[in-house]
């Protein structure tokens, strides 16, 4: 049975409240994140409005003066000699009559990259029947000072008197990163009572400025490295318009002088890129543009800012002075250091042997040129190291060993070294020193050094006194094997000294040897060439003129028979047998 009308009335009086808390509750989640939503919605419109607020400066379509309603100002230039200031009689001070004065910049354009940049002075002013109106006074260095007078007219002050008003002028020109000083006094002026201040005008980092402030546009520069070819592709987009743009290579230090490259883009050509030759991908080479106008400002752009490791080549040595020297080409903040490279690769820095340098040239005086000397450059955590001498070209000395009793040096130059005997210990990374002896050596004269029996299981220790810097060189020896007696180190040396002396003899039984078989074979050809002239003479000789004819063929006995020799006109015929 259905209810009636009633029942379902009391029923839905009942039910309904309990059905909305739960729909209520069930919805309350979704209600919470639409809420969260909309919220952080609000807060990203306002950040992204600040944002584009502080992107950009304020445009005025109009400089002038403004004052609060009520107040009519009006503006004019002020005497260029002023009158002296006068006591006040009501106890001015500039803290009682000037509240709130800020300077801002405002921007006011006319066209595409045709804007200027205007000082906004905004001041609040405690009115009274004794001020006639305000002077304000900028002065820039270089620049003779510009004022003017805002002058408030009778009935208005009278009116507005014992009030604060606002007072607003733009109409001063500023130009980009230029600092203004500003003063603002009453009319009539009151001693003592002014304000001073100064402003910074915006620099041309700004976006804003870049774009549309003649003085501020240097236009963009984009560029494609070719690193076989070593090209540079530029092209230049929002340059100044009707004007020509100046581009070039240059080395970047406190200014950027050229590198040699440049080119002029003219205004009316339609693609705005030229190709630059670099020789080397330097860290400080630049490139830089500009536009053909006086003062213009410029951009650059270094594509190898980050290729350090291109200053460490162009290291020097002079072998007659024994100097060894590098020159920065770009200014650099580096520690340079003398180091030993290791068989491992580790490069151990020498005592006293480190120069700290930004830009210039470093010498390091009194260098022995060994293999095992390297140079090492720290910048900052990195360093690189470069090892100069590592072809052996310079190497001035070294030690050949001659037998388990001793060893040789030789060197190109006369110099004092330091021999000393050690032993290396299985606990001990270092090798203990146990005989030193100091030894001259003469220019190409070898010097023969007998240890005796203290080669065996030991090394010799050898550096050079008669330098500042010098490495220390290890020469350890097997065990007392006679045949091989350094290890593989010191034996390539004596393959190397063996094979002057081995290749040069190979080369000579090789061309003894090739000159044999020439006259082998020259001989050969005589005695055929003579034994075929001899044997023309025998066919030539009447005496010996005899013809044998070919053997014929006899059918009744069916052998081949020869027949008799016929010599010259004694032919007989003889009968069938």
């Amino acid at each position: 049975m259905e209810p009636s009308a009633s029942q379902r009335k009391t029923q839905h009086q009942i039910t309904g409240p309990g059905q909305s808390r739960v729909e209520d509750f069930q919805c309350w989640p979704v209600k919470m994140i639409l809420w969260a939503a909309l919220v952080m919605s609000h807060c990203c419109w306002g950040l992204n409005g600040a944002a584009a607020e502080n992107t950009g400066l304020e445009r005025i379509e109009k400089c002038g003066t403004r004052c609060s309603q009520g107040l009519h100002c009006k503006t004019k230039p002020d005497n260029l000699f002023p009158p002296p200031c006068q006591d006040s009689t009501e106890g001015f001070t500039t803290s009682s009559v000037f509240h709130n004065i800020s300077l801002s910049t405002v921007m006011h354009c006319v066209g595409k990259q045709k804007c200027s940049l205007h000082l906004r002075i905004k001041t609040t002013l405690q009115l009274t029947e004794s001020i006639h109106g305000l002077s304000v006074c900028t002065v820039t260095a270089g620049m003779m000072m510009n004022c003017r007078i805002v002058s408030f007219s009778r009935s208005s002050r009278e009116r507005m008197s014992g009030l604060q008003v606002e007072v607003e002028n733009d109409c001063t020109d500023v130009s980009p990163n230029q600092q203004i000083q500003v003063m603002v006094k009453t009319v009539p002026s009151y001693c003592g009572v002014i304000w001073a201040g100064t402003y910074d005008a915006p620099q041309c980092i700004s976006e804003d400025l870049r774009r549309n402030v003649p003085e501020c546009i240097t236009g963009r520069l984009s560029y494609d490295v070719n690193l076989e070819r070593k090209e540079l592709n530029v092209s230049v987009s929002d340059m100044l318009e009707g004007h020509n743009y100046h581009l070039r290579l240059c080395y970047k230090d406190f200014i950027c002088f050229g590198a040699g490259a440049s080119a002029l883009i003219k205004k009316e050509e339609p693609v705005k890129s030229v190709t630059l030759q670099y020789s080397r991908p330097l860290p400080c080479l630049c490139i830089e543009g500009w536009s053909a106008v006086m003062d213009a400002p410029r951009v650059q752009v270094c594509p190898f800012k980050d290729r350090v490791e291109e200053l460490w080549s162009g290291v020097a040595f002079d072998p007659l002075e024994g100097t060894l020297s590098w020159e920065s080409l770009c200014p650099v903040t580096a520690v340079v250091t003398l180091c030993q490279k290791s068989k491992a690769g580790v490069c151990m820095d020498l005592p006293h042997a480190s120069q700290n340098i930004t830009r210039g040239k470093i010498t390091f005086t009194g260098v022995d040129p060994h293999p095992h000397l390297c140079i090492k450059f720290t910048v900052g955590p990195d360093s690189w190291t470069r090892c100069p001498f590592a072809d052996g070209r310079f190497q001035a000395w070294r030690v050949v060993p001659q037998s388990h009793e001793g060893v040789k040096m030789l060197s190109q130059i006369t110099a004092v070294f330091s021999v000393g005997v050690c032993v290396k210990s299985s606990g001990l990374a270092e090798c203990q020193i146990t005989r030193s002896d100091t030894v001259h050596v003469e220019k190409n004269k070898a010097v023969d050094i007998n240890l005796a029996e203290e080669l065996c299981n030991s090394c010799i220790q050898v550096k050079r006194l008669d330098v500042k810097f010098a490495t220390t060189v290890l020469h350890c020896f097997d065990q007392c094997n006679q045949s091989s007696p350094l290890r593989p180190v010191i034996s390539s040396q004596t393959s190397l000294d063996l094979t002057w002396v081995v290749v040069p003899a190979g080369v000579c039984l090789s061309a003894i040897i090739i000159i044999i078989l020439v006259l082998h074979v020259l001989l050969t050809v005589y005695q055929r060439r003579k034994q075929k002239r001899n044997g023309d003479e025998k066919q030539i000789d009447p005496a010996l003129d005899c013809v044998v004819p070919a053997l014929q063929t006899h059918p009744h006995r069916g052998i081949l028979v020869p027949d008799s020799p016929q010599c010259g006109k004694h032919r007989e015929s003889q009968p069938d047998l």
